[in-house]
């Protein structure tokens, strides 16, 4: 198993471009909390926490794919680079600012989230111009998803350390100058300045044209709702089993399953295709995510959560390999983009629809939305499986032609066409 992770990180530029897109990304993983750290400590409500924190949401769910298509159009140094600086930038100007006017915070949030750089997308286009073999690849798709929550279990830490070193001011600022540091670290690197999309089809769909990408992204819409409404019946399961703490555990004990299950995924090789892989993995998730509503004590409600959290970045990364295989000549950046956004968008929706829920029925009702998010997002790619597992040599889009270092004839691969 370390042995196969290691061999990606000793790849030239590997390691750079994981570490950079990473800190590039902090940013983006840290603003939710800090935006309301910073809200309060300039005397505002939770309540107006709440909508900059959804505002900041929702423009970066809109910007995400328009940044990634201009990535696909423009290369990445000429957008993620200036996106980067607009982002921190706008970020600056709501730190300077305050809460004084509305207005103008929410427009400093709005830009702010429009402009976060496409990182995570772009570094997925950039994988297979690293990496020569595809075995490589798909296991780079896994540790990039158990990066993804490192990054999101230490993030928060950060913010809180800033904000206790500092102020919640100088949080906000210092983390966006770190964020700008490293997409630069990401572009001037020798692959991110050579990546060039292969020729696409004007369209003005996009990456949306393709059908495969559609079922995908519908059925991660789902896995977002249901980790997203994990998080609000958790906390009042923790109201009435130990507070905050409890609660702190529990959300720790769901990022150290999918790290564990994300680990343990990219360490092996696996055959067959990977849309029917997917739909083994969703169904694994659906069914961990019941015992939730058991709701034992803290400490056994934690081990539920590990469990629940296992199959999360095998599923994250599987969908990787499908989004290249099914993203239209020339939009791989923008395709990966999409599916961030899509997530995020469900992760929202979920949080959104379980308030309700637990008011009317309590936590046990809450922790049975996310096995019937599950459940959905088994039905779509059940659904979609034709769709999803059409091979590359017969697909109506071009597959992972931007991906084809060695021109190879292989399922994944397309031998058409070379970026």
């Amino acid at each position: 198993m370390a042995t196969g992770y290691l061999d990606i990180l000793r790849a030239r530029h590997a390691t750079r471009l994981l570490v950079g897109t990473l800190v590039g990304r902090l940013p983006n993983a840290t603003a939710p909390i800090a935006i309301v750290l910073f809200v309060r400590a300039e005397g505002g409500s939770y309540s107006l926490a709440g909508v900059l924190a959804a505002v900041y949401g929702v423009s970066n769910a809109v910007g995400q794919p328009v940044l990634g298509r201009l990535v696909d159009l423009k290369g990445q140094p000429r957008v993620q680079l200036p996106a980067a600086l607009l982002s921190a930038l706008a970020m600056a100007a709501f730190a300077f600012t305050g809460t004084g006017s509305l207005v103008v915070a929410s427009a400093a949030v709005a830009l702010a989230g429009l402009f976060t750089p496409p990182l995570e997308g772009g570094l997925r286009a950039l994988w297979s111009s690293v990496l020569p073999k595809e075995d490589q690849v798909h296991r780079a798709y896994a540790l990039d998803a158990v990066a993804q929550e490192v990054m999101f279990a230490v993030g928060p830490l950060l913010v809180t350390v800033c904000v206790s070193l500092l102020s919640a001011q100088a949080a906000l600022l210092v983390l966006n100058v770190i964020g700008v540091l490293g997409a630069l670290s990401v572009v001037v690197s020798p692959p991110s300045r050579a990546w060039r999309s292969a020729p696409r089809e004007a369209h003005w769909l996009g990456a949306l044209r393709s059908p495969g990408l559609i079922a995908l992204l519908a059925a991660f819409l789902a896995v977002g709702m249901a980790l997203g409404s994990i998080t609000v019946a958790a906390v009042t399961y923790s109201d009435d089993h130990g507070g905050d703490a409890v609660y702190g555990w529990m959300m720790a004990g769901i990022g150290l399953g999918a790290l564990a299950g994300g680990i343990a995924y990219g360490a092996r090789q696996w055959a067959g295709q990977p849309a029917r892989r997917l739909q083994v993995i969703v169904a694994l998730l659906a069914v961990f995510y019941v015992p939730l509503m058991l709701m034992p004590g803290p400490v056994a409600m934690t081990l539920l959560m590990v469990l629940a959290g296992v199959f999360l970045a095998p599923a994250i990364a599987c969908a990787f390999v499908l989004v290249d295989r099914h993203a239209p000549r020339g939009t791989v950046t923008e395709a990966f983009s999409w599916l961030v956004t899509t997530f995020t968008v469900g992760a929202s929706f979920g949080t959104g629809v379980t308030g309700p829920v637990v008011e009317a029925g309590g936590a046990l009702w809450g922790f049975a939305v996310p096995g019937a998010a599950g459940g959905v997002s088994l039905l779509v790619l059940t659904a979609t499986g034709r769709v999803l597992a059409v091979p590359a040599r017969t697909a109506v889009v071009a597959a992972g032609s931007e991906n084809d270092p060695n021109r190879a004839v292989e399922p994944r691969f397309s031998s058409e066409d070379r970026a």
